[in-house]
């Protein structure tokens, strides 16, 4: 299982820097402006040897004060009911607020793990003045000030303690599949192609599916279980908390599975929106299948079908060694090859090499082509192999780990998925002092 860690409270607080400074990219838009967090709500952190998901209710609201509040309690219990564990922020120049009390009410109730975070303690006067969040009742209470990064150690260190170990090997006997996507994508009708069975119902509306289906799908040989989301839906689109809800549980079912099928739709190519779900798979070590639905709605000419996959794999680089597959779940085109593709891609995640294989054959190619020198400095590989992760990753000991370029290790996975088969699997390379 793979965690979830969602930071709640009200607007302005500081939500959106510290998911800033967790996720460590400047992704949001942040003003002064009441509810301005757009384009951007999760991502992932790492910290201590441990890697989650992080997701920043602040961009799911919309700015009108009467329905503030009940969006904000809202999320708040479907956070409460989707993540492993909550940051609460709240902000130590207005003091303890009304809202922040509901917040606190409703967060109290829940088993999961709270950690309370006082933002803006930037002085002796704020540190005395944040004593008053004491009395919300959390028992882990941080101070801290996210523009600067001050405090934001302490929370991560209980945050990632409060957390399950990354996934280990899972049973490897069912493979778990994700199907991803924007809403009316078509992910149901392909749930439903390959159960056989109208197991969700399938509308024109955005958003008719609410919950992810786990169905276990045994036919013709192949048993593996399948995870149906609500589609993960455009910014532009948001007008409640559906919005909130079917991101919050795509991104659980992206943690809970193997591989992924992110679905594309044809018509539209890939959006923004696509690229999201690709980068969090990606991140998350899962493994990706791109299917391009309603194929048979597509005005088709001799290299249709090519064009279309050299632009997909314009924007999905430098990850390029994916397969994608154009189906048509209505007409249930190819959505078996779909499935036989999943499987290939979750054998190739749970592929083991023998050391003495790795070095014989990357031996080669580090021989025809040797690492970059570093002033002067002649770097030397000495000894690669597998590391015992739940996808694969790769240890090259050498004298200068710190000093080998990032094209060289480009390089080295270029080699690793020409020599072995690893199409549709995101492959960790990293460099040790032997």
């Amino acid at each position: 299982m793979g965690n979830i860690v969602a930071i709640v409270g009200r607007p302005n607080v500081g939500k959106s820097t510290l998911y800033n400074r967790l996720v460590g990219e400047r992704q949001a838009i942040t003003d002064d402006v009441s509810g301005v967090t757009r384009d951007r709500m999760y991502g992932t952190c790492e910290w201590n040897g441990k890697t989650f998901s992080v997701i920043d209710t602040g961009g799911f609201v919309r700015n009108s004060d009467d329905i503030f509040e009940a969006a904000i309690r809202s999320q708040v219990k479907i956070a409460i009911e989707e993540a492993n564990c909550i940051i609460f922020m709240v902000d130590v120049t207005t003091g303890v607020t009304d809202l922040d009390e509901q917040v606190a009410n409703i967060l109290r109730r829940t088993k999961k793990q709270v950690f309370l975070a006082v933002n803006k303690v930037d002085n002796h006067q704020r540190l005395l003045e944040a004593n008053e969040f004491w009395s919300l009742g959390f028992e882990d209470t941080f101070f801290l000030a996210s523009i600067s990064g001050s405090g934001t150690g302490d929370l991560l260190d209980a945050v990632t303690e409060s957390l399950d170990d990354d996934e280990g090997p899972t049973d490897n006997k069912i493979p778990k599949f994700a199907i991803v996507g924007q809403p009316n994508v078509g992910k149901s009708s392909l749930t439903n192609a390959l159960l056989g069975v109208d197991r969700n119902i399938v509308t024109d509306i955005a958003g008719t599916t609410r919950d992810p289906i786990h169905s276990v799908y045994s036919k013709f040989g192949k048993e593996f279980m399948l995870i149906d989301t609500a589609g993960i839906r455009r910014k532009a689109k948001v007008h409640e908390d559906l919005e909130f809800y079917s991101v919050m549980r795509a991104i659980r079912a992206i943690e809970d599975s193997d591989v992924c099928f992110l679905m594309i739709d044809a018509v539209d190519g890939i959006e923004h929106q696509d690229m999201s779900i690709f980068n969090l798979a990606k991140k998350r070590n899962k493994g990706i299948v791109i299917l391009v639905n309603k194929w048979d709605l597509m005005e088709k000419e001799t290299n249709t079908a090519r064009d279309f996959e050299k632009k997909i794999k314009e924007k999905i680089a430098p990850f390029t060694d994916v397969p994608v597959l154009f189906i048509s779940a209505l007409e249930k085109q190819r959505i078996f090859k779909a499935i036989e593709l999943g499987i290939e891609v979750h054998e190739n995640r749970n592929r083991k090499i023998k050391t003495s294989v790795l070095n014989e054959v990357i031996g080669q190619a580090i021989e025809h082509y040797e690492p970059p020198s570093h002033r002067g400095r002649f770097i030397k590989i000495k000894y690669i192999t597998q590391l015992p992760t739940y996808y694969p990753a790769f240890a090259f000991f050498c004298n200068y780990p710190k000093h080998v370029k990032e094209s060289y290790k480009n390089y080295l996975e270029n080699q690793m998925r020409t020599h072995f088969e690893f199409t549709g699997v995101p492959i960790g390379i990293f460099f040790r002092k032997k």
